[in-house]
């Protein structure tokens, strides 16, 4: 276990002052009974704010309510040997003057005795005057392991075949990925108690995990209903996502194959960047999650670090999944970076080290329009698994998008319309244009109470300025990237 790995490192290398952020706190605290009993040779004496010191039959109730106590009690407390205190939600008292000035007098005892202070809290706030001391450390929730034998110990104890289960146990894992374990134990007490088959538990399972992420300001849940057969064209793009389709599976994951990182779609609006976004999740059978990336910065100094964090957390939490993020180039761009103290920097820095390390089943899939205010660490070489060039539509293409909307709209008539015709006159037109035109045709023909029809079509083109005459430096910058093989085409036929 990682976790423990890094508490017994921080146990031996005498850290006076330990920092966790966790909801676990029972689980915490079991965890670490266990590391202390394997290699350490600690007391440890337990505090909550109600309470007080629980766990030591000479000390109960001692310091409750009183946090300043707690602290005195470590100082007048002449342990033989060395002892960890665990202070649960201790970071609530940390900003005042004198509990920060009490563990400043303590830290020198604690180094003698080779004792320690663990604080577990819900979050991070570490006042700037106790930065130096404090070691920071995450308690993960749990992994698959941990939630195989969690399921296993509950389906024991409440006596349910495990006939019943068996098929559907890998999906139970997988579904309870980022869930703690009081959570899933409640969702099982649900399960019995509503006699609910798992596939059905499986469903609910993941509407508690919609809710997770529709609880942050951030992250929000998207329901899509597009597949590769609604978008037109992108042949080259859609085959590599097609040969990645199983990429998170157990079978994938045993033949050895790396977990896939994500995707850089550039290209200027209206190519298909977020149609395929939404595609590659019902494709691949995944939730998906948009990122908000304007909501990521606030106001407050480290606020727009700590949501960014959070991001990631929620997104590994609700894994297998596919993260889309938006017009990317909005949020991180040279400019930003000069004019916001640093900000943006630091927070494209959480990101991009997450992106180049994370482990966990999180497909990203970043949009850009304007490439050419990206920074250069974002289009470097292994932050992302490919950048891909969604130039405009070729002639085959327009065809394929033509039809496919006219189908939608007109799915018993749609050949009366001629495409080829259309295809034609729409050069330098891309696919929400080519939409939006046929759109614009059925109002004009609904106003006059009557069928729109192949001309309607064509006049709206024969007014209509396509975005790509406006936007010609950003696209000519693109294409000499993916000419030169910085970024690959999406398209076998891209236009020139």
């Amino acid at each position: 276990m990682v976790f423990e790995t890094q508490l017994k490192l921080l146990l031996s290398a005498q850290h006076i002052l330990i920092y966790i952020t966790t909801l676990e706190e029972e689980r915490l605290e079991y965890s670490m009974n266990l590391v202390i009993k394997k290699g350490f040779k600690k007391s440890m004496y337990c505090w909550d704010f109600v309470d007080g010191y629980y766990n030591n039959p000479n000390y109960l109730s001692r310091a409750a309510r009183n946090p300043l106590q707690a602290i005195e009690f470590i100082q007048k407390l002449n342990f033989p040997t060395s002892a960890i205190f665990f202070l649960k939600d201790f970071h609530i008292f940390m900003n005042d003057i004198s509990i920060i000035r009490k563990i400043k007098n303590i830290s020198r005892d604690l180094k003698k005795t080779n004792s320690l202070i663990i604080i577990s809290a819900s979050e991070i706030q570490v006042p700037s005057l106790l930065k130096d001391l404090i070691t920071v450390l995450e308690f993960p929730l749990p992994n698959d392991y941990e939630i195989s034998l969690e399921l296993n110990r509950l389906f024991q104890i409440m006596q349910i075949d495990s006939s019943i289960y068996s098929e559907y146990f890998n999906d139970l894992v997988l579904a309870y990925r980022g869930f703690s374990i009081e959570k899933i134990r409640q969702s099982i007490a649900k399960l019995l108690s509503s006699n609910q088959s798992i596939s059905a538990l499986i469903n609910n399972i993941a509407d508690e995990k919609q809710q997770l992420v529709q609880q942050t300001d951030v992250l929000e849940f998207y329901p899509v209903s597009y597949d590769f057969e609604d978008v037109g064209g992108l042949v080259i793009l859609k085959s590599w996502l097609k040969k990645r389709s199983n990429a998170f599976s157990k079978q994938a994951k045993n033949y050895g194959l790396l977990i896939p990182k994500g995707i850089l779609l550039v290209g200027i609006q209206g190519t298909g960047k977020s149609l395929i976004a939404k595609a590659i999740s019902n494709q691949w059978k995944l939730p998906l999650l948009k990122l908000d990336i304007g909501k990521i910065f606030a106001g407050i100094v480290g606020e727009s670090e700590q949501r960014m964090r959070q991001m990631i957390k929620i997104s590994e939490q609700s894994s297998p999944c596919v993260l889309w993020i938006d017009e990317i180039d909005k949020a991180f761009n040279r400019l930003n970076n000069n004019i916001d103290s640093g900000t943006t920097g630091r927070v494209l820095s959480t990101f991009l080290t997450w992106l180049a390390e994370k482990e966990t089943s999180v497909f990203v899939v970043a949009t850009a329009n304007q490439v050419l205010t990206l920074p250069s660490e974002l289009l470097r070489k292994g932050r992302f698994d490919e950048i891909f060039f969604l130039d405009l539509p070729s002639l085959e293409e327009r065809e394929k998008i033509f039809q496919i909307h006219l189908m939608k709209f007109r799915p018993l008539s749609w050949l009366q319309y001629d495409i080829k015709y259309l295809s034609q006159l729409t050069d330098q037109f891309s696919g929400a244009e080519i939409k939006q035109a046929i759109v614009e045709a059925m109002y004009n023909a609904f106003y006059e109470k009557r069928e729109f029809c192949t001309q309607d079509i064509v006049n709206v083109i024969d007014n209509f300025v396509p975005l790509a005459f406006t936007d010609q430096a950003n696209i000519s910058a693109i294409q000499k990237w993916a000419i030169s093989g910085k970024i690959r085409m999406a398209s076998a036929n891209q236009s020139s």
